[in-house]
């Protein structure tokens, strides 16, 4: 099982850049999928963004495409969610979480840990 803990969330103007970290951790993180989520007042926590370990494959929802990159530093096993060209619907609790496959990832109940707040001014 993984572990892990978001940082790095803040304030920011429409069009603005923050960049979101994701300390990961456990025996079976070479073999994981790390994505973020997000969910805002009112409405359901969603996907946001994922990264295989072994290969670095990626995959983003839609509505983040083009805007967030998400990427890993293998030495400090760390997770990164680049957000570029924020907008005020960005705005979100961001939460971190690692599981065996995306489908998992996904679709599986989980605790979740405290999450890292962004908020985008128009």
């Amino acid at each position: 099982q993984v572990q892990t803990v978001e940082s790095g969330g803040g304030l920011v103007q429409a069009g603005g850049s923050l960049r979101l970290s994701c300390a990961a951790s456990g025996r079976t993180l070479g073999r994981s999928v790390v994505g973020w989520f997000r969910q805002a007042p009112g409405k359901e926590r969603g996907f946001v963004a994922a990264i295989r370990w072994s290969d670095g494959n990626r995959s983003y929802a839609d509505s983040v495409k083009g805007r967030f990159t998400i990427s890993k530093d293998n030495a400090k096993n760390t997770v990164y969610l680049q957000m570029d060209n924020l907008k005020p619907e960005d705005t979100a609790v961001y939460y971190c979480a690692a599981d065996l496959s995306i489908q998992a990832l996904t679709r599986t109940p989980r605790s979740w840990g405290q999450g890292t707040q962004v908020t985008v001014s128009s």
